[in-house]
């Protein structure tokens, strides 16, 4: 079984497996290995100043052409900075952004009003319902067995099925995810991927310390634990998943007394003990006594390993189980006992003689397409990321939005007719990409957009199902309105040059 899902087509991936923006730990260097492996990453960008977020950005930009994102905390995060590390994820073109602990609907307004991907952490069918209720794009739903700050008290399989009920949009899994078994298992959940933290924190691109690498590495199964010791810098009862230490042993003494004990520096920063910091190649001090997460997975890491080789052999993994654990669920084979049905000749009639379109000729052309709208999306994403004009920046994001949807619907329209979508990227990106300037680009985009629309008008005629019909209309009807305003936009720059 192919891995690839709608949620890739949104993140511009080639497998659903995300890399958590875990704080301090996911740097340029360990986004860019995930991303350039086919995978996405999360900067994690937790309180970080916004000249810090800007140059991190640049740094992953400077290593992938890949979309990538960001990750915020609102919750932990005075108002001022957290308005700063928004602009500058603006500013910066990112891809997406995750939020997680207490819900900004304000923060995800604003992010979606600028096109920005917004994908929201959750550990309870509440706060799901209400991230999608404020306009995320993504749910990822963080079971108990997660490393790092925890949300809720539900175990991941559970969590995933009750969001899976109430959710319109993707949903990721994360919590206690280390390899292609957990994969494919959540995969076979319902979830359209996963995210992962523990696992990439084990790897040579990790800004994590070494002390914090080799702890995870040397952890035994269900070492980990669960606890509040760990609260300064973060709101009141927040848990977290660590590695046991001298903290979690109770020999460091009651973790609220007063004053605070410095045991490491990051710079000109102080460390305190009982902070939610963690040990990062940039510190020194005490490492042992720091905050050392790691989810329930921690037990069957045993090497520290380039994160592209980590992320490959998940895949290959999580691929040889799939389709075993998929026959498991395969329909069952039609009673031969049961009753015909009335004769329909109509409905047993050969699709051709009665002008329509073979199913095998109709699917070969929406894989056609849903390769041509990848591609698009692909182009869209990074002339939204490479132009300082305001009009073509807002223009490629429109465009990159519908991409997006069409792509998901042409997936959906496969699978219903039972045929495996394509998960190759169209050669029309690789065509785009040569071309120099964005509004050279952007105008081979909307001969793209017309070569679409022209293949929409000759097979929507052929389309028997009344649903896919009016489902191909809309898109050359999209794609029609994106040429319109793309032709007006360049002609008002080629008049005023």
């Amino acid at each position: 079984m192919d891995l690839h899902t709608p949620v890739c087509d949104l993140l511009c991936c080639d497998y659903p497996v995300v890399l958590a923006g875990m704080g301090g730990v996911a740097r340029s260097e360990l986004v860019a290995a995930v991303t350039e492996a086919g995978g996405f990453g999360f900067l994690g960008m937790v309180r970080e100043r916004p000249e810090l977020v800007a140059a991190e950005i640049a740094a992953v930009r400077a290593r992938t052409d890949r979309p990538f994102g960001v990750n915020l905390i609102p919750a932990a995060t005075r108002p001022a900075l957290l308005e700063a590390e928004v602009q500058a994820c603006i500013d910066g073109g990112v891809h997406a952004v995750t939020l997680f602990w207490d819900l900004s609907a304000e923060t995800v307004k604003r992010l979606r009003g600028e096109g920005v991907l917004v994908a929201c952490q959750v550990g309870a069918l509440d706060e799901a319902i209400a991230a999608q209720e404020a306009g995320a794009d993504i749910l990822i739903a963080q079971g108990w067995e997660a490393g790092g700050h925890v949300r809720g008290r539900s175990g991941l399989h559970a969590l995933v099925a009750s969001v899976l009920g109430a959710a319109d949009v993707p949903v990721l899994a994360a919590g206690g995810i280390t390899d292609g078994e957990d994969l494919a298992a959540v995969m076979m959940l319902g979830a359209q991927g996963a995210v992962l933290g523990t696992a990439f924190l084990a790897t040579r691109e990790s800004f994590a310390h070494d002390y914090h690498k080799r702890r995870i590495v040397e952890a035994a199964p269900g070492e980990t634990v669960h606890t509040e010791d760990f609260h300064i810098n973060w709101p009141p009862n927040a848990a977290v998943r660590v590695l046991p230490n001298s903290v979690t042993r109770g020999a460091r003494g009651d973790p609220h007394a007063q004053p605070r004990q410095v045991i490491g520096a990051e710079g000109a920063r102080s460390i305190y003990l009982f902070s939610t910091d963690s040990p990062l190649r940039s510190m020194t001090g005490d490492f042992e006594a720091m905050a050392l997460y790691a989810g329930q997975g921690a037990g069957r890491i045993h090497e520290i390993v380039p994160a592209g080789e980590r992320l490959r052999a998940i895949v290959a993994a999580a691929r040889h189980c799939l389709p075993a654990e998929r026959r498991l669920r395969a329909p069952a084979e039609p009673d031969e006992r049961e009753p015909a049905s009335p004769v329909c000749y109509a409905g047993q009639a050969d699709e051709a003689y009665m002008g329509f379109a073979p199913v095998d000729e109709l699917v070969a052309e929406l894989n056609v397409l849903l390769e041509a709208e990848r591609a698009g999306a692909r182009v869209a994403a990074r002339i939204a990321t490479e132009t300082d004009d305001p009009e073509l920046k807002a223009l490629a994001r429109v465009i990159h939005a519908d991409e997006v949807r069409w792509c998901k619907a042409l997936f959906q329209a496969l699978l219903a007719l039972g045929a495996e979508p394509s998960t190759r990227v169209g050669d029309f990106y690789g065509n785009a990409m040569a071309i120099a300037g964005v509004e050279a680009r952007l105008a081979f985009v909307n001969r793209g957009q017309g070569w679409v629309a022209r293949k929409l008008r000759t097979l929507g005629p052929r389309v028997r199902d009344a649903g896919l019909h009016a489902t191909l209309r809309e898109m050359l009807d999209a794609h029609v309105r994106n040429i319109d305003e793309a032709n007006a936009a360049l002609a008002a720059r080629s008049a005023s040059a």
